[in-house]
């Protein structure tokens, strides 16, 4: 899949996770911030970042860029995903099921984070085994990547849409 440039998109961003980290030096301890933060745009184009720095709005700064460089584009039908997926990263799993209209999204913190910008409203995930953001956020996106568009495998398998029919 080939890159996608951010400057026509209307990206909102949302803050996952902020840590305060800590370096011992001979003097005492050095703190910093690291950021978790997910962009995008609501029509099915997501991107994770993450950013360090000595201040909070410097290190979320720095995740918004980085997020926008690592964007992904992934297929949404009525305002949920087309099929079932899991994605998988580390120890982590996401199990991640289209719902029904008016379910919302029914998800844990860093996945519902990620699946609100990227424009899904109705879903239900579920984290499994791993309880760290940064790799249910991964997770997720893993997830979201593997989805195909159902035109498109209908396509390669050389099969054509059917029109339903009406039982009479």
């Amino acid at each position: 899949m080939g890159k996608i440039d951010p400057e026509g998109l209307n990206l909102k961003d949302k803050v996952v996770y902020i840590n305060r980290v800590a370096k011992v030096v001979k003097g005492g301890r050095r703190f910093s911030f690291t950021a978790l933060v997910v962009v995008g745009d609501g029509e099915g184009t997501v991107g994770i970042g993450k950013g360090k720095a000595l201040e909070v709005p410097e290190a979320i700064r720095k995740a918004i860029e980085q997020a926008k460089k690592s964007l992904l584009k992934f297929p949404i039908k009525d305002k949920t995903i087309p099929y079932r997926v899991i994605g998988r990263f580390g120890s982590g799993i996401v199990v991640i099921n289209p719902a029904v209209k008016g379910t919302g999204i029914i998800a844990g913190g860093a996945v519902r984070a990620i699946l609100e910008v990227g424009g899904v409203q109705n879903v239900v995930a579920k984290s499994l085994r791993s309880r760290n953001p940064f790799n249910s956020v991964k997770a997720t996106l893993n997830g979201l990547a593997s989805l195909n568009d159902p035109a498109s495998v209908m396509k390669l398998r050389g099969k054509i849409e059917e029109e339903p029919q009406e039982v009479s």
